[in-house]
């Protein structure tokens, strides 16, 4: 059998793929989600009734004060939480895309 690699124009064939603005928003996503505290935030966003704000995820989850801010801006920039700023005080909300990835994970774990 011969090496399907040999095959003409077989190295030069392009792969159907994503666009490279495409791919940085998914790779944004995927790493924001990389990350236990930032999974946990986002968890948590999800869970909580309405905006949350940064300084109630402190003691919450086993992070500092700078690593939950780091966390919530992470999760901010690849479109998983909205964000508002009220003085010196932040309150952050899930996206209806965070929610569907929440769902999507669920429904994968309940299917293995």
């Amino acid at each position: 059998m011969a090496d399907p690699r040999t095959r003409a124009g077989c190295c030069t064939a392009r792969v159907a793929g994503i666009d490279d603005t495409a791919l940085e928003r998914d790779v944004r996503v995927a790493s924001a989600l990389a990350n236990e505290t930032r999974y946990e935030l986002l968890r948590s966003l999800v869970a909580a009734d309405g905006e949350v704000c940064a300084c109630e995820f402190v003691g919450r989850v086993d992070a500092s004060q700078s690593t939950v801010s780091r966390g919530l801006s992470a999760l901010y920039d690849a479109g998983l939480a909205s964000r508002r700023k009220e003085g010196q005080w932040r309150y952050y909300a899930p996206t209806e895309a965070a929610e569907r990835l929440l769902e999507t994970f669920d429904a994968i774990r309940e299917e293995r």
